[in-house]
């Protein structure tokens, strides 16, 4: 303690940072590290690691060898009819999105129903495609403009000539804004074995790539490509020192060209608390090479705006001389306990290792006005909502209102979790992100259900006001 209050006097005298972001002594190339110029000099920290498969023949061989077999065989034989199992199940995306001018959302759901089929942990309180009417706390109705033709007060009746009032008028709404959304996505299982799957895992503020370490471990092993990057300014990436380097949009910026260099035909997107929103981009960015997405921690939809009264508004060496409380503070939020494994997870994997420069430039740069509710309405993709019970930054009821915006979303909650549940229940998200791989819609249902499809249709109106954003 009172070495970091040194170090921040000295700090505050030089004008320099106290602390740099070096890279870490087991960034070895042989463990899977490299490292990647995405702009002149700002250089990331990426674990990539490519497992050995068996070759595997390609579509192209696939179809030779049934010609093959079709010019040996005139049995008619049906075995060969269906040779890829893998071609997942084509969903109808179509829903209605629309903003009106005070400040109320309206969703409307017409085409495919998914249902969730996981079976691990509990489900959050969501039916999907069921009338919801959320009325948030924080939400304050701002003063209509002025009517410019007023409608002057009636004028009382004489008494003993009093008449029925006659009922009110109801006001036309007008639409600020609507959104169409009507295509088609196919939805498969990824398998380990598929050289055509990869994960990108996507760490949030103050973490490393090696909060990720039980699930690149897990998921490798099995037979996936794994990508995990380090942001800039954290791990073992350059940290530059100037403030508008740690921005959403530079952030952002830096993960789209590790997604371009590593992405693959089916791509899945896994992210943790500010990391989620950058997951968010890039599957809206890039719908057709994003399969599916898990938010595990992220909040509710609301657009990024940093506090002004938050504690990292101070100036960086004041930071430093509290980054022992701060670590503290994050112990006890961020983990459902805090024994002597809680901390040594805390250490080891580089959870809240960061310096106050580089925190206090990311917790200022949260600006991302476009990513509201309307944003992640339009997501077509698949997600999959994690939530720890025990999280003390996010509420229940942000990830629950995330479920509620998005077309395809299960939400599932571990109560034994905190905000690094990834850390604290590793074997529990594991096989709950391996389930949701492997998970594939059955779209059966559809035709044997097609009058519970068309009451839903009408059923599916979703209502919700506009909230203030809030920091991730």
């Amino acid at each position: 303690m009172l070495t970091s209050i040194t170090e921040g006097i000295l700090c505050c005298l030089t004008g320099k940072a106290a602390s740099l972001v070096l890279p870490l002594e087991s960034s070895e190339p042989s463990d899977g590290f490299e490292f990647v110029e995405v702009k002149p000099g700002r250089v990331l920290r990426v674990r990539h690691i490519i497992p050995e498969r068996q070759p595997i023949e390609t579509e192209k061989q696939v179809a030779g060898k049934e010609k093959m077999d079709g010019a040996c065989k005139d049995d008619g034989s049906p075995e060969d009819a269906n040779i890829d199992s893998d071609m997942g199940s084509s969903v109808h995306c179509k829903r209605k999105i629309t903003v009106y001018r005070n400040g109320q959302l309206v969703i409307e759901n017409l085409g495919d129903v998914l249902h969730s089929e996981i079976l691990q942990c509990q489900d959050g309180d969501l039916e999907p495609c069921s009338t919801v009417e959320v009325e948030l706390a924080d939400y304050k109705e701002t003063p209509s403009s002025p009517d410019p033709n007023p409608v002057p007060p009636p004028v009382p009746p004489p008494p003993g000539e009093e008449k029925p009032a006659p009922p009110p008028r109801r006001r036309r709404r007008k639409p600020k804004r609507t959104v169409l959304i009507d295509s088609k996505r196919v939805i498969s299982s990824c398998k380990g074995t598929h050289s055509d799957v990869a994960l990108f895992f996507v760490h949030g503020v103050g973490g490393s790539l090696d909060i990720w370490s039980s699930q690149l471990d897990f998921f490798s092993r099995l037979g996936y490509e794994v990508i995990a990057p380090d942001l800039a300014g954290h791990g073992a990436s350059t940290a530059p020192q100037i403030a508008a380097a740690y921005t959403f949009y530079a952030l952002a910026e830096d993960l789209r060209a590790i997604f371009k260099r590593y992405a693959r035909k089916r791509n899945i997107l896994i992210g943790h608390s500010y990391g989620v929103s950058f997951c968010t981009f890039l599957a809206h960015e890039y719908p057709d090479l994003v399969h599916k997405v898990v938010m595990i921690n992220g909040g509710g939809p609301t657009a990024l705006e940093p506090s002004l009264c938050s504690i990292f508004q101070l100036p960086s060496c004041v930071l430093h001389c509290l980054s022992p409380c701060l670590a503290w503070s994050f112990l006890k939020a961020g983990f459902a306990r805090q024994g002597a494994k809680e901390k040594q997870l805390l250490k080891q994997g580089n959870a809240f290792n960061v310096s106050p420069f580089v925190l206090r430039a990311m917790m200022s740069g949260q600006y991302w006005p476009e990513g509201d509710e309307v944003y992640h309405a339009e997501l077509t993709v698949p997600i999959l909502l994690v939530h720890g019970m025990c999280d003390k930054f996010v509420p229940m009821d942000e990830d629950q209102r995330m479920a509620e915006i998005l077309l395809f979303a299960f939400l599932k909650v571990i109560e034994e979790g905190s905000h690094m549940v990834m850390m604290e229940c590793p074997d529990t998200v594991n096989t709950l992100l391996h389930e949701f791989f492997l998970w594939e819609p059955d779209m059966s249902r559809k035709d044997s259900s097609k009058t519970d499809t068309e009451k839903t249709v009408s059923d599916t109106l979703r209502t919700l006001k506009i909230n203030k954003p809030m920091d991730k």
